[in-house]
């Protein structure tokens, strides 16, 4: 199926969505599942989309994804600041 048949698809039916970090609909069943352990930055930028687009909501992210309050609000301000790059685990000393 191409892109636009999927957008097609999504935007006949009823499903919850917002726009995700590329720029595609994002819905609950794209996001990255409750079990996740490594943490790329494409699903820290989901999640954040998700909770920014009213999707989920704070602390349901948080419950979902076994995230503490600080470690979220520390990815949505990487992204405010530095774009998606500021996820980088490996970046963080580069950006601070």
């Amino acid at each position: 199926m191409t892109v636009a048949a999927q957008h097609a698809a999504q935007a006949r039916s009823k499903e919850p969505y917002v726009i995700g970090p590329d720029g595609l609909p994002l819905t609950l069943a794209d996001l990255p599942p409750p079990s996740t352990k490594r943490w790329v930055i494409r699903r820290k930028a989901e999640v954040v989309s998700a909770v920014r687009g009213g999707l989920l909501t704070l602390e349901e992210a948080c419950e979902r994804y076994q995230l503490t309050l600080e470690e979220f609000l520390a990815w949505q301000k990487a992204i405010d600041q530095f774009g998606m790059p500021g996820l980088r685990a490996t970046r963080v000393q580069q950006y601070r």
